[in-house]
């Protein structure tokens, strides 16, 4: 980081510190934190029943589906009102009011992008349930802020004041979650130096097909990895999903199970939450701001998924486009503690001129403009309260083609003991041969005159096996390209060997699932890699470990740490000098550095694996245990301010998995000791022959308020393998549910 801007952060750092002074959490229990939500005077027609369970876990009923989007807005706003008020402001490029000088790339980056860029046609096509549910989500928000009750402390400590809400502020936030993965890629290759040899280089990209998800384990606090927390925050960019059939289950009847896949920070992405009303009965896990069940269950379906990493953007090639097709726009950024910022957006009919942002390129080579499906009108928010309401496979395929973004690879579990697996995404009529290179030309733009939609792709109805899953692996190929980068298959597999290998699948077998941290693949590479050396090495710790290791990734397992260390040492030893810096731009799997291995001689490979394992020794002796290098660090974004955050550091926990194993935990190279920035946040797990089945756990906790007693407190339930259970019977809900408001009408 440059020295202005290190000299920047600083200054932001004492002014936060200062204002962390004055408005720091207070703690608070769970009945104070129920007691303290708004019951009177409430815009219902009817009084609403709330449940609590005591981690704060709600089950509402309402008399009406008005009534009962109301009280979701409330219960959202009060338990996630500083998250959702600052998810508002990055959809709308305005974190420099909150943060001053230090966001100004990042906010040019957000504007040029335009996540709400489509709202205003979404918002005139509305249908008038979805609106009226919108609304009502609305008004249950803005009665919150109305209240008497103090606002979250970080409004004080970041300078933000209570706005009122609008049904075009979700539907932005909406947006900003279905944001396009392979951004991440482009913000990369963008910055990267392209020379005679970059058709090679691409050429091998796209023909390994990596998926690019950083390893956000630098810690830096820059705008890239700002940008890329972003971008993984909210669009599940990767996850497991699976669904067994009822003759494949212990039980007789289906289940649905999985775990996604998120950038790793504290409060949760997620809410846990039940509700019922005349057309809404379903239990399972909400994104806070965003009035539909994103993962579920009713009485008679399940539902989840995994990113699709679906070719939803394209980037063209503007060069020769004319001045007159070219729009600029001057907008101001407000600063906080600093002057306003003018910029100049450029607009294209093929999309904004992204390579103008810091984070696209600045503007350093040829004028870039980024087309995505996001920036057309779609409805989302209806296509997923249709799919709540759906009951069986065939409602649920209907609802699933007004998904366009993001990309899903859906799976579902009947009441019926049927399941299946489809794709979610509107799409580009591509041809079927990938990109010759990372810009295309104007010409390739007629593709998006028609986009497919979910309806154009086949699904999977009730295999043979009795299962499918989806762990974001390439898609059959269909007769329109679904996209180029997709994560290493192995997740997949896995799945599938474990699924087959148990004759009955129910509860146990599913939640040992989850936490399995064998990566197969990972041996394969090892055997090479000790076989490259002839005769083995005596009395080396480092050959010893990574000899004798069974290919788990425990947090207490050597072998596993010495692996890394090796791979780490050779990659920077075999790699190509003119490769080095893309590597880690899609390093996601061992696809390009196995290339590299095949490629050596058998003495080079010998004389490289090892150099690897003296360099290795070092840290090895120093750290011995995989979980003493790879460590789950979880805490509230205010820690990354200088001075102030290490109040907001609260878990420094060893942590098992990697970037391939069930349980995911994504690294970069591995040299010494690193944070996981990615990966399993929130395991759901649903038993379809019982409506109360429903098994659900946070890597955190329900509550946003970092004093309460229920901002961590599941973390330690997820670090075990356990769940809570959250019903969907009324009846259950009251007898288990020791707390109860009742919402009041004006």
């Amino acid at each position: 980081m440059p020295l202005a801007a290190r000299y920047g952060m600083l200054r932001l750092g004492l002014r936060l510190a200062a204002a962390g002074l004055r408005h720091r959490p207070r703690p608070i229990g769970v009945a104070e934190r129920i007691a303290a939500l708004p019951q009177a005077g409430l815009p219902v027609g009817a009084p609403v029943e709330i449940r609590w369970s005591d981690r704060l876990v709600p089950f509402i009923e309402a008399r009406s589906d008005r009534d009962l989007a109301v009280a979701l807005g409330l219960v959202h706003a009060h338990l996630r009102l500083a998250q959702m008020e600052l998810l508002r402001r990055v959809a709308e490029g305005r974190i420099a009011e909150i943060i001053g000088a230090a966001a100004v790339p990042l906010d040019h980056t957000l504007r040029l992008l335009d996540p709400g860029r489509a709202v205003p046609a979404i918002l005139e096509a509305l249908p008038d349930a979805t609106r009226d549910w919108l609304d009502g989500f609305v008004a249950g928000i803005n009665h919150h802020l109305a209240s008497a009750l103090p606002p979250p402390f970080e409004f004080g400590l970041l300078g933000i004041g209570a706005e009122p809400w609008s049904i075009a502020d979700v539907l932005t936030i909406a947006r900003l979650a279905a944001a396009d993965v392979n951004w991440l890629l482009w913000t990369r290759l963008l910055r990267l130096p392209r020379g005679e040899d970059w058709p090679e280089i691409w050429a091998r990209l796209i023909a390994d097909g990596t998926a690019p998800i950083p390893n956000l384990a630098g810690g830096r606090g820059d705008g890239e990895e700002a940008f890329a927390r972003i971008v993984l925050g909210l669009g599940r960019a990767g996850s497991n999903a699976l669904a067994v059939s009822g003759r494949r289950s212990a039980s007789g009847n289906a289940w649905l199970a999985g775990d996604p896949h998120l950038s790793l920070s504290l409060p949760s992405v997620w809410l846990q939450t039940a509700y019922r009303s005349p057309s809404y009965h379903v239990a399972g896990l909400m994104i806070p701001g965003i009035p539909a069940m994103a993962i579920g269950r009713n009485p008679g379906l399940a539902w989840g998924g995994t990113n699709l990493h679906a070719a939803s953007s394209e980037l063209f090639d503007v060069t020769d486009l004319p001045a007159s097709e070219i729009g600029e726009c001057p907008v101001r950024l407000k600063v906080r503690w600093s002057r306003p910022r003018d910029l100049v957006l450029r607009d294209t009919p093929y999309g904004p001129i992204v390579s103008d942002a810091p984070l696209f390129g600045g503007g350093s080579g040829k004028p870039v403009a980024l087309r995505w499906v996001g920036h057309r009108p779609s409805d989302e928010i209806g296509a997923l309260l249709e799919m709540n309401r759906a009951r069986d496979g065939a409602a649920f395929r209907r609802a699933v083609a007004g998904f366009a973004i993001p990309g899903q690879t859906l799976v579902y579990a009947e009441s019926s003991g049927r399941v299946g697996r489809m794709l979610a995404a509107w799409l580009p009529r591509r041809p079927l041969a990938a990109p010759g290179d990372l810009l295309s030309p104007l010409a390739g733009a007629g593709a998006w005159e028609s986009l497919a939609t979910g309806a154009d792709f086949p699904a999977e109805t009730d295999p043979p096996h009795g299962f499918v899953v989806s762990a974001n692996d390439r898609p059959p190929v269909t007769a329109i390209p679904v996209g180029w980068f997709f994560s290493s298959n192995e997740r997949a597999r896995r799945l599938s060997a474990l699924l087959r290998a148990s004759e009955r699948i129910g509860f146990a077998e599913l939640a040992a699932l989850q936490t399995d941290v064998a990566a197969p693949a990972a041996l394969a590479m090892r055997d090479r890699l000790c076989a490259a050396l002839a005769p083995h090495p005596s009395d080396d710790a480092v050959y010893e470990a990574m000899a004798g290791w069974d290919g788990h990734y425990d947090d207490n397992s050597a072998g596993a740490l010495a692996f890394e260390l090796v791979l780490s040492h050779l990659a920077a030893t075999i790699t190509p000098e003119r490769l080095r810096a893309f590597y880690p731009v899609v390093w996601h799997g061992r696809n390009l550095l196995k290339q590299e291995i095949e490629a050596l001689t058998p003495e080079r490979l010998s004389e490289a694996v090892g150099a690897a394992l003296a360099a290795a020794a070092p840290a090895f002796r120093r750290l011995r245990r995989w979980g003493t290098a790879h460590r789950l660090r979880l805490s509230h974004p205010l820690a990354a301010i200088p001075l102030l955050g290490r109040r907001y550091r609260l878990i420094d926990w060893p942590w098992p998995g990697s970037n391939d194993t069930i349980f995911k935990s994504a690294h970069g190279l591995v040299s010494g000791r690193h944070p996981v920035g990615y990966g399993s946040n929130a395991r759901y797990l649903f038993d379809m022959s019982d409506p109360d089945g429903n098994h659900l756990v946070l890597l955190g906790g329900q509550d946003g308020h970092p004093g309460s007693a229920a901002f961590l407190d599941q973390a330690e339930l997820f670090r075990r393998g356990e769940y809570l259970r959250v019903p969907l019977n009324p009846e259950t809900a009251r007898t288990r549910f020791p707390y109860r408001t009742v919402l009041q009408p004006a």
